[in-house]
């Protein structure tokens, strides 16, 4: 099973990932933004604190995350 080993926050709301058979890419994250808890993601430091959890979920800074299997 693909799981993500690493991510990286780029421009225009988009995560760079990288996954454990080395594939890489990117992510367009925007439709999520500003709504709901993704809100936060308006202070764009927030959505730069990105990082991928022992489960494969990423995760920011608040504890606020995506399941990897969403």
């Amino acid at each position: 099973m693909k799981r993500i080993v690493d991510a990286g926050a780029r421009g225009g709301y988009r995560v760079w990932l990288k996954y454990n058979d080395g594939t890489e890419g990117e992510v367009n994250l925007s439709d999520l933004a500003g709504r709901g808890v993704f809100k936060v993601w308006e202070d764009r430091r927030v959505f730069e604190t990105v990082r991928v959890t022992e489960g494969g979920a990423l995760m920011w800074e608040g504890g606020l995350d995506l399941c990897p299997d969403a």
